[in-house]
């Protein structure tokens, strides 16, 4: 089900300090610059800074989202298998869907389809 790592989004409450902060050490300008989100292309891998910090506490900052064909049906296996839905799929913009589910040891695991 898993095809490859496309996207980790970490959050911050200073997303300009993080902005500077990841440009400095990627050696890249964002693609995507605006205050609700920060997006870095490396490599052909989404880099994401989110400043929505209301859903994170110590240790879950940090989401590597898996791309996979129908999320619908991945978030369904998932629970099916024991996991727990942390955060409902929603569109996040065009025809990209994003769902955080947690693993029955207690990980968080992103999904994304497009």
């Amino acid at each position: 089900m898993f095809q490859k790592l496309r996207t980790v989004i970490y959050h911050t409450d200073d997303l300009p300090k993080a902005r500077q902060w990841y440009t400095e050490i990627t050696g890249i300008e964002p693609y995507f610059d605006e205050p609700y989100y920060v997006g870095y292309d490396i490599n052909g891998c989404e880099l994401g800074l989110d400043p929505d910090t209301s859903q994170t506490v110590s240790g879950t900052g940090a989401i590597a989202y898996w791309k996979v064909d129908n999320i619908h049906e991945a978030v369904t296996k998932c629970v099916d298998k024991g996991a727990s839905v942390h955060s409902n799929i929603q569109n996040v913009g065009g025809s990209i869907e994003v769902a955080i589910i947690k693993d029955p040891f207690g990980n968080y695991v992103g999904l994304i389809s497009e």
